[in-house]
């Protein structure tokens, strides 16, 4: 039976599930899903395999917990084996999304982010000194995201794009990932009482019915934004927008008028609910001139500069301090010594983008408490940029 679903052409062979293995646990192989998974790896992965080529592959229970930096966040995680298969699906078919997606649509592709989205919408401003920006949100976005409407046009966009004889069977793991209600049997990590403090927008277990992705899963990070590209291209060619950006749902346009501006906003929300389910959040629909700036992606954004986010720098002191007190408190071990190296070095990555380097130094150098000095080096190096490197 193996051998004869190896020679199937319109199966998945088997060292491409192999190869979404090895994607999948980068930086995670520590992960106690991903221990567990190697344990008897090959088995594993052969089961998968065949689930996944006779058709009987099925989502386990995934885990739930609540983040509350950098705002609070309902979080579903996969279990590790239903994560390989979103790998070798996202795999299957990125490098399609990647010719259908604009160019200024940023959120989770590969040599885009969040940096690159400020430079961009910078530049926008840069280039209309004079002109208008207008700002708008999605409600609730994931939460919203209607998952018909989802298949049907990931089904026909595979139909048109697609050419690999296993098409099938990937359209058939795509309708799975995306209908898998997450909610079902769930394993909660975090206490109950969180939940109280989450906006009903912002949970799966809110959602109307057959609408909502689960945040934490690289599926719905991708189908998210396959979902408004169709809005994207409307915004593109139809209304002739070119200074225009989005990251997840977060929009920017940038135009010499302001009645232009003005008079595009019941059209984008139109478009949005007659075409996708969708509406904006009418607190978060800003039209101002460019000279006074707006915030974008973690920054304020002006003509003249970009500053970094007033929370990003108070997220990055609160997370020194708890680092502080752990210090205090006893020697620290490698892993907890490796992961304030690694929280230390993640905000001063962030903030080496924007003209921060004496703020950083000053955090660095006032916040940290003298306690980690006897376990890690400080050093200065070039590109102002801080390193903090392990005895």
């Amino acid at each position: 039976m193996q051998l004869e679903l190896f020679e199937d052409l319109s199966k998945i062979p088997l060292e491409d599930i192999f190869a979404a293995y090895y994607e999948c646990r980068k930086n995670k192989r520590n992960r106690i899903g991903a221990l567990q998974f190697e344990l008897d790896l090959e088995n594993n992965l052969l089961e998968l395999w065949e689930e996944i080529n006779n058709g009987t592959w099925q989502p386990r229970p995934s885990t739930v917990f609540i983040v509350e930096k950098p705002v609070i966040r309902e979080i579903f995680a996969a279990s590790f084996r239903d994560r390989i298969v979103h790998h070798l699906v996202i795999g299957r078919l990125n490098a399609l999304f990647e010719k259908h997606f604009i160019y200024d649509s940023y959120s989770c592709r590969k040599g885009k982010g969040t940096h690159f989205g400020v430079s961009r919408a910078s530049r926008f401003i840069r280039k209309n000194i004079n002109g208008w920006i207008l700002k708008i949100d999605i409600r609730g976005y994931f939460m919203s995201i209607n998952r018909k409407i989802l298949y049907e046009k990931l089904e026909l966009f595979i139909n048109n794009n697609y050419r690999g004889f296993d098409k099938e069977c990937i359209k058939e793991l795509c309708r799975i990932i995306i209908f898998y209600d997450p909610v079902k049997d769930c394993i909660f990590h975090s206490p109950s009482v969180l939940w109280e403090q989450l906006p009903k927008d912002k949970s799966l277990f809110s959602a109307k019915k057959d609408c909502g992705l689960p945040i934490g899963n690289l599926t719905s990070q991708v189908f998210a934004n396959f979902y408004l590209t169709c809005f994207d291209h409307f915004i593109k060619k139809d209304c002739g927008i070119k200074n225009y950006g989005r990251y997840v749902d977060d929009c920017i346009f940038v135009h010499a008028s302001k009645n232009f501006l003005k008079k595009l906003i019941p059209i984008i929300q139109n478009y949005l609910l007659d075409n996708l389910g969708l509406s904006l959040h009418s607190k978060k629909i800003y039209l101002q001139p460019c000279q006074n700036g707006v915030k974008f992606l973690g920054c304020f954004l002006k003509p003249s500069h970009i500053v970094i986010n007033h929370r990003t720098i108070k997220n990055f002191r609160q997370s020194i301090n708890i680092y502080n007190k752990l210090a205090y408190d006893h020697k620290p071990d490698t892993e907890e010594k490796m992961s304030f190296v690694s929280s230390v070095n993640s905000y001063l990555g962030i903030l080496k983008h924007y003209k921060t380097y004496k703020k950083s130094r000053y955090i660095v150098r006032n916040y940290i408490s003298p306690y980690w000095y006897k376990h890690i080096n400080f050093s200065s190096m070039e590109m102002n940029k801080i390193i903090i490197k392990r005895h």
